[in-house]
């Protein structure tokens, strides 16, 4: 009987595992977990070291593709930690004390595979180099960085996403070298900053550009030509006004969703057929006249009207001074709506 139980037991170990890696390999990788860490037999390649008050990384195994190492106390990032840890892809070390000078100088760019780097909530001041080029992903929201040092970002063609929102950077850091580098980024996360004006330098490739909550009163002309492939615009909570918005800065095809909302304007914004949100709330609008903001000239042909007509799903005009009802030329402008908050 004890020896059935003890078949049974190892039957049962052997089908938690997956069914690629050899069960010799897999008692290898439980015995080589941190005993501050949890690594669970279903998923095989992560190591779960959050929320353990650590102070320090533990020695990170060389099966680890998953680290997390959030909500913990440590301050620095050394690389006798991941010494062995070659394959990792993964690594959250959000909500800790991580300061620039307690990360060793190339932990991070021995780390050939990394795809994703969180460190949100930590006490850095400047982007940390040496990072790897096959990064995907890099956060970095709610830190204390003012700068962007040049040359930071050489070479890291892969990273599509950088978040840096709610950090103290201001216009000097954004220099035109600053992102250099970047020539695959998509998403960039500039929000809550200190910025006066629009960011100079970002990659010709950015598609979601979010600067709300910074002080931004006025748009360059001709601003979006150096992006020409900004499809999503956040600018909601800075301090735009009617003069500092060129008229036609806004009648670029690529742009699908804008939000302007809690600025200071007091009219509608010329802006694109294509565009299909567009988030006006909380401004100082006092009417809205939709033949003059019509993107195209109404035509009295219905069949025509429904072909050509501006591709506006979703208008928000609340917390301004418009009194319902909606106009009839609003409507009859704007065939696509769904949604209209006045």
């Amino acid at each position: 009987m004890k020896v059935l139980t003890g078949l049974a037991i190892l039957l049962f170990m052997k089908d938690i595992c997956t069914q690629d890696m050899p069960y010799a390999e897999y008692l290898q990788q439980i015995q080589e977990c941190p005993k501050e860490c949890h690594c669970p037999p279903s998923f095989p390649n992560a190591v779960y070291c959050e929320n353990k008050s650590l102070k320090q990384i533990p020695d990170v195994p060389s099966h680890t593709w998953y680290l997390y190492l959030q909500n913990n106390l440590i301050d620095s990032v050394s690389e006798k930690a991941f010494k062995n840890a070659t394959q990792l892809k993964w690594i959250n070390l959000n909500r800790n004390k991580i300061t620039n000078s307690g990360i060793d100088k190339n932990v991070f760019k021995k780390m050939k595979n990394l795809l994703f780097l969180y460190m949100e909530d930590n006490q850095l001041e400047a982007v940390p180099s040496g990072l790897p080029n096959s990064l995907e992903q890099l956060k970095m929201a709610r830190n204390k960085i003012t700068k962007i040092p040049e040359g930071v970002f050489s070479g890291m063609e892969n990273l599509t996403l950088l978040d840096l929102h709610s950090n103290k950077i201001e216009n000097g850091a954004l220099t035109e070298r600053a992102l250099k580098g970047l020539k695959n980024l998509v998403q960039i996360n500039l929000s809550k900053n200190g910025l006066k004006a629009m960011p100079s330098g970002l990659p010709g490739t950015t598609t979601q550009l979010f600067l709300d909550g910074n002080s931004i009163e006025k748009i360059p002309d001709n601003y979006f030509k150096e992006t020409p492939k900004v499809s999503f615009l956040r600018l909601n909570h800075n301090k735009l006004v009617d003069g500092g918005l060129p008229k036609n800065i806004f009648n670029v095809s690529t742009i699908l969703d804008l939000q302007l909302s809690y600025n200071q304007l007091t009219k509608v914004p010329l802006f694109h057929s294509s565009l299909e949100h567009l988030h006006l709330d909380h401004n100082k609008i006092g009417s809205v006249n939709g033949t003059k903001i019509c993107p195209l000239p109404i035509e009295t042909v219905d069949d025509y009207i429904y072909e050509k007509s501006p591709r506006l799903r979703y208008l928000r005009l609340d917390g301004n001074e418009i009194k319902p009802p909606i106009p009839m030329d609003l409507i009859m402008c704007f065939r696509f709506l769904q949604a209209v908050v006045i």
